[in-house]
C-alpha cells in the first residue's frame, strides 16, 4: 500500500504528531508513506506552515524515516498551491516529490467551508472551466510531480451541466505531456461529495491515456491514515491496473500492486 499525501499540525488544520501518523500507517500495513504538508507562501497564512518552519518539518520527517526504516519507507514532500505566490524557496527544497494542487480561483478558496456561499453567486460550469484551466496551466508549468485531488472543485457536491470529460480533457492531456502522476485521493469519500478524487469518468480517461497513478488518503489526523485505501486499490486492480508509482529525490519509481 502507498499513501503519499498526508499532513502535519504545522498546517494549522491537522491534528496528531507525525509519529502518530507513522504508527497508524504501520498498523495498517502501509509500506510507502509520504508527508506532503501545505507549503508556505505569502498568502493564506493561516492554513499552512511558515517559511521558518520548513527546516524543522524536513528534519522531523527525516528523523522518523531513520527511526522506522526497518518497518516502513517514509518519504518527504510538500503540497504546493499553484497560485501566483508559488515560491522558489519551496520549489528548490531537496525533497522526494512536490504535489501541485489548485485550492484557489483568484482569491476564492472554493473548497473552504468558510467561503461556501460564494458558490451561490457563481455559475457552476464557469467555475469548473476556470478550475480545469488552472490544472492545465499547472501541468504546463512542469514544476510538480503529482497532481493533487484533480477534481477537488466538486468537494461540496456542485456538478456541472457540461460533460466533465469535456471540461477536463485539455488538463488531462497537459498532465500526460508533463509526465505527471495523478493521485487517487480517498479524502473525497469523507467530504460532502462522497466520491474519490478523481471521479469514475475521469479515472476512465486517465487510465486510457496510460497516465501513472499513485494513492493517498490526504490524512489530517492519525485516524484518517489509509482511509479506504484497501478498497480503492482493489477497485483499480479490478480495472486492470497492476502498478502505481512513488518518488524518491524527484525520481519516479514503479511498484506492483
Amino acid at each position: 500500500m502507498i499513501d503519499l499525501h498526508n499532513h502535519t499540525p504545522l498546517c494549522n488544520h491537522a491534528k496528531g504528531s507525525p509519529e502518530e501518523f507513522i504508527k497508524e500507517a504501520i498498523k495498517k500495513n502501509i509500506k510507502i508513506y509520504g508527508f506532503a504538508d501545505h507549503a508556505p507562501m505569502e498568502f493564506d497564512y493561516e492554513y499552512r506552515m511558515g517559511f521558518e518552519d520548513m527546516e524543522n518539518y524536513e528534519k522531523e520527517i527525516k528523523n522518523l524515516k531513520e527511526k522506522y526504516k526497518d518497518k516502513i519507507e517514509i518519504l518527504l514532500g510538500y503540497e504546493v498551491d499553484f497560485t501566483p505566490f508559488v515560491d522558489k524557496r519551496v520549489l528548490n527544497r531537496k525533497v522526494d516529490y512536490l504535489i501541485g494542487s489548485v485550492h484557489f480561483l483568484d482569491n476564492w478558496g472554493f473548497d473552504n467551508p468558510e467561503f461556501i456561499k460564494e458558490w451561490d453567486r457563481r455559475d457552476v460550469d464557469d467555475v469548473y472551466k476556470e478550475y480545469f484551466s488552472k490544472i492545465e496551466e499547472m501541468a504546463n508549468s512542469k514544476l510538480f510531480d503529482i497532481v493533487g485531488h484533480i477534481d477537488l472543485v466538486k468537494v461540496f457536491g456542485h456538478k456541472p451541466k457540461t460533460n466533465i470529460k469535456d471540461l477536463a480533457k485539455n488538463a488531462i492531456k497537459a498532465i500526460k505531456n508533463a509526465n505527471m502522476t495523478v493521485e487517487i485521493n480517498t479524502a473525497g469519500l469523507r467530504k460532502p461529495v462522497k466520491e474519490l478524487y478523481p471521479s469514475d469518468e475521469l479515472i476512465e480517461i486517465i487510465l486510457n491515456e496510460n497516465i501513472d497513478i499513485t494513492f493517498s488518503s490526504d490524512a489530517h489526523s492519525p485516524q484518517q491514515v489509509g482511509f479506504k485505501l484497501n478498497e480503492t486499490i482493489q477497485k483499480f486492480k479490478n480495472l486492470g491496473l497492476n502498478e502505481a508509482v512513488f518518488y524518491k529525490n524527484r525520481e519516479k519509481f514503479k511498484v506492483k500492486l
